[in-house]
């Protein structure tokens, strides 16, 4: 058995946390509504008449699928490798999507998520270029 490659889990958790993000922003454009309507009827103007809060979750889960995912474009560079990006714009996506009624849920993802790449990168894990592969070991760690 290895060990648990911690930002190959976060990758999984933040996949699952953006396509639900995707899902529920469209579900916001018929069913908008704000998660803290309960408390104050002031945030309402950002999901009615126009859906500013559902277009930003839109940008926020498809802009996080494709660099988890990664697309052609994204795969290898130096945005894709970073975890360092993904601790910075990670808290900008959970605080967008906790607003929202639909994305509380994926809020919670992406909280899960962070720690996870937190922890990866505290332990000095790296993002190899090639997407879902491992680190190769150099020549002088193979000795017998």
């Amino acid at each position: 058995m290895g060990r648990l490659i911690k930002n190959h889990w976060g990758r999984l958790i933040l996949l699952t946390a953006a396509a639900y993000q995707i899902v529920a922003a469209i579900e916001g454009f018929f069913w908008p509504k704000i998660f803290w309507d309960f408390m104050t009827r002031s945030l309402d103007a950002a999901v009615k008449p126009f859906p500013i809060l559902q277009i930003i979750n839109l940008v926020f889960g498809i802009g996080l699928f494709a660099l988890e995912w990664p697309l052609g474009f994204l795969a290898g560079t130096s945005l894709h490798r970073s975890i360092e990006f993904r601790l910075a714009i990670l808290p900008l996506t959970a605080l967008s999507s906790i607003l929202m009624y639909q994305t509380t849920n994926p809020a919670i993802y992406y909280l899960i998520g962070m720690v996870v790449y937190f922890v990866a990168y505290s332990e000095g894990e790296m993002i190899c270029a090639k997407p879902w592969t491992l680190p190769q070991r150099g020549l002088s760690s193979m000795r017998v």
